[in-house]
């Protein structure tokens, strides 16, 4: 996953417990999106389809996740700074088309950044 790569190269961690998903008659339906490397398959996307993009990235690479009693709000035991993001995407005949937001070069935003140390 692109989104993964660019994550490590700045030192964060993709939150495996959030992922994107499809968008339609029903809130948070299939497919699911995974911003990370995995081995799910989820099916061909076709023209007409819209889903959700939205990593969750974590400093320092922190996986010690805690739920709360909430069962929607996460933190690490560390307490590790932590952002998300969210982008919406149309397949279309010739591609995708983003629907959310201004394009950002994230990759070219990464090789900037020093990767994020504690203390």
């Amino acid at each position: 996953s692109k989104i993964e790569e660019v994550a490590d190269a700045a030192g964060l961690l993709v939150c495996p417990r959030f992922i994107g998903h499809g968008i339609g008659t029903y809130f948070h339906g299939a497919p699911s999106v995974w911003p990370f490397a995995n081995d799910n398959d989820e099916g061909l996307m076709l023209p007409g389809m819209t889903f959700t993009i939205e990593p969750v990235l974590v400093e320092n690479r922190d996986d010690t996740f805690h739920e709360w009693e909430d069962k929607w709000t996460c933190s690490t035991l560390t307490n590790a700074r932590s952002a998300q993001f969210e982008h919406t995407i149309l397949i279309t005949e010739d591609g995708v088309e983003v629907l959310t937001g201004p394009s950002i070069d994230f990759e070219a935003l990464a090789a900037e950044q020093r990767p994020l140390r504690a203390g």
